[in-house]
C-alpha cells in the first residue's frame, strides 16, 4: 500500500479547533470536527458523548452537512478539546466515512507531522459498502 499525501487544509483545522475551544465544554462535548464540502463550504459539529456510545464529532458532521444540503464531503478533521490538537478517527468513524465518502481525505497526525491521507489509507483492504454508488458515477 502506498499512502497518498495531500495538501493540508489548515483553514479546516482552525475551524475545528475554534469549535473545540468555544463549544466543547464539559464531558458531553469533547471533540469537534470540520469538513469541507465539494462546493467549498465548511461544516462543523461536536460529538455527543453518552455512555451508550453517542456519536463522534465526525458522524455528527455528516448529518450537519446533509442538513445544510452538502452531501459530498472532500476533507474532514477532528480536533480535541483542551488543546489536544488533531485526533484521528476511531475505527467506527473510519468505516462510516469510507462507506459514505470513499474518496474522502482525512487530516491526521500531530505537530509537524500533520498530513492529509485518503480514508482508504486509514482502513486498507476493507470492503466498501458504497461500492455500488461508485458504479453510478
Amino acid at each position: 500500500m502506498t499512502t497518498q499525501i495531500h495538501p493540508v487544509d489548515h483553514e479546516l483545522i482552525e475551524a475545528a479547533a475554534h469549535v473545540a475551544r468555544t463549544r466543547c465544554q464539559g464531558d458531553n462535548h469533547t471533540m469537534a470536527a470540520a469538513a469541507r464540502a465539494r462546493d467549498g463550504r465548511i461544516v462543523t459539529a461536536v460529538n455527543a458523548y453518552h455512555f451508550t456510545g453517542g456519536p463522534c464529532a465526525e458522524l455528527v458532521v455528516i448529518g450537519a452537512a446533509a442538513a445544510q444540503g452538502a452531501y459530498e464531503l472532500d476533507t474532514i478533521v477532528a480536533v480535541g478539546d483542551r488543546d489536544r490538537g488533531v485526533v484521528p478517527p476511531c475505527g467506527r468513524c473510519r468505516q462510516v466515512l469510507l462507506d459514505y465518502f470513499p474518496a474522502l481525505k482525512v487530516i491526521v497526525g500531530e505537530d509537524d507531522r500533520i498530513r492529509t491521507v485518503l480514508i482508504t489509507d486509514l482502513l486498507p483492504e476493507s470492503y466498501i459498502w458504497a461500492d455500488h454508488q461508485l458504479d453510478a458515477e
